[in-house]
């Protein structure tokens, strides 16, 4: 499908009426799970959307161009609105959050599996394995502030696990910067996959700083403040994928490509009848978007938006379980660290000059509240929240092993003899 050849909804019809903005929400106990994680991330994708029309806003004079940018902003915020309230009231901070955590999982484990840049798919393996680790974090939190079992949220779909320990996360930032791809030679699945998860990362990062201090739990906050230092990490190494030499008009195409076939995936995928109808709706509402964004393209840069986003859709959020990638990353890449100049390297391999020592000293001095959170889990239940097949659950202490530094570990770390005591009790059986 071209999407650049369908009309959809004109702009001039898009406005709506309050009851029509605010929509009854899914339940907190919906049959699929994606349902959620597909509301999580379009909320994300409408963000980013609103943020940069903001942006070139207040860095234009041209009126024209400021008023068809506004006008559209005014329906995407509306459309924004929509979507976020489709969560249920009952449904709490942490429950959104294991919803955030198993979007960042099952997102990019599908688009590195979709990724045809080595470069970006390596980029995207590496924090797809951090994002894994901060569910298992806040898994632990959920059992215990909130008596939560983790797959009421995650239906099984998703493993509960130490991946790369997010205490070794909190690197010197400028080792986050990635090479950009060329916008004259990068696919448009490969602009569309890399803004698809500057989205969903940047909203993750938004949502834990505006909404960790709202427990009584000291230890619980200080994990929503270190996550949240981390998104910001993820988002600096998604962001700076992206070609800086592109125009506004191309950023924009790219934009409304990106929220057009996201919408349309969304669609096409969603089993909940009336969730279903709703994106149905706002896809033909991007297609009048995308249609203006191709026309001021054309009428501003004189070429042809096929240009910079082809002539077919792409699906980048099509959501489905991603066990088997994930453990196949989770084998071979729990050692690896951002190094210098844009490359990675092996524990065993870094300098002891390597920059992100001293972050990770500074930050983790009186202890990591990641490492704490299995600490606290220990003293509660004898053992962490870890659901997964035997093999993987039994691979815990190994895991560890090969993921902890030889130069600095937090004081609170917990060791690898103390995983090998998890293994002989299973959460499943303690939850139940």
């Amino acid at each position: 499908m071209n999407l650049l050849k369908e009309k959809g909804i004109p702009i001039e019809n898009q406005l709506k009426t309050w009851h029509d903005i605010v929509k009854r929400p899914y339940s907190r106990a919906c049959e699929d799970n994606y349902t959620r994680v597909r509301q999580i991330l379009m909320n994300g994708i409408e963000t980013e959307a609103w943020g940069f029309k903001h942006c070139w806003v207040r860095k234009t004079d041209d009126n024209e161009l400021k008023k068809v940018l506004v006008n559209i902003r005014r329906i995407e915020d509306m459309q924004q609105t929509t979507v976020n309230w489709l969560s249920p009231v009952n449904q709490t901070i942490l429950d959104t959050t294991l919803g955030y955590e198993q979007v960042a999982v099952d997102l990019t484990a599908w688009l590195s599996q979709n990724e045809d840049d080595p470069y970006v798919k390596e980029t995207f393996d590496f924090g797809l394995l951090e994002d894994f680790d901060h569910l298992y974090r806040y898994s632990q939190f959920a059992n215990l502030v909130e008596e939560t079992d983790p797959n009421e949220i995650l239906h099984n779909n998703t493993d509960v696990l130490i991946g790369r320990p997010t205490q070794f996360h909190h690197n010197c930032n400028g080792l986050r910067i990635r090479k950009a791809y060329d916008k004259n030679t990068a696919s448009p699945k490969t602009k569309v996959n890399i803004l698809t998860l500057i989205s969903g990362e940047q909203q993750t990062h938004n949502y834990y700083a505006e909404h960790g201090f709202m427990y009584g739990n000291t230890d619980l906050k200080r994990l929503y403040a270190e996550i949240c230092d981390v998104e910001e990490e993820h988002v600096t190494m998604y962001e700076t994928l992206v070609d800086p030499n592109e125009t506004p008009f191309e950023k924009w195409l790219v934009h409304e490509f990106t929220e057009a076939c996201c919408y349309h995936n969304c669609y096409k995928d969603e089993t909940h009848p009336r969730i279903k109808l709703i994106w149905e709706e706002l896809f033909q509402m991007e297609l009048g978007h995308l249609q203006e964004a191709a026309k001021m393209f054309e009428k501003y840069e004189k070429k042809d938006p096929e240009s910079v986003i082809g002539n077919q859709a792409v699906y980048p959020c099509t959501f489905k379980s991603q066990k088997e990638y994930v453990k196949e990353i989770l084998m071979k890449e729990t050692n690896k660290r951002v190094d210098k100049d844009g490359t990675y390297n092996t524990v065993d391999k870094l300098s002891p000059e390597w920059r992100s020592y001293l972050i990770q000293e500074k930050v983790n001095s009186k202890g990591a509240p990641s490492e704490q959170a299995i600490n606290l889990s220990c003293c509660a239940i004898g053992r962490d929240i870890a659901i997964a097949d035997e093999e993987l659950l039994n691979s815990e202490d190994k895991l560890l092993k090969k993921s902890l530094q030889q130069s600095y570990n937090a004081p609170n770390t917990i060791q690898t003899e103390e995983y090998k005591q998890f293994n002989k009790l299973n959460a499943d059986k303690y939850l139940y």
